[in-house]
């Protein structure tokens, strides 16, 4: 695999973690609320690039949970 692809593959999953946990916190919320599940399907990157806010909200961080 070169440098180029690995990048790409890498991106690729940080940007699908990031829509995941995205999704997952607007499910637990929208359940909470007492709201209908599609609400948790929202998802509105601009030109397929994730908001940096979103991206330092729900990105992995360097903390672990044991």
């Amino acid at each position: 695999m070169s440098i180029q692809e690995k990048s790409r593959a890498i991106m690729a999953r940080q940007y699908q973690e990031v829509k995941n946990r995205q999704q997952s916190m607007l499910m637990r919320s929208a359940q909470e609320l007492g709201l209908p599940e599609e609400v948790s399907h929202y998802w509105n990157p601009i030109q397929g690039k994730i908001d940096p806010t979103t991206r330092v909200i729900y990105g992995s961080s360097h903390a672990a949970m044991s």
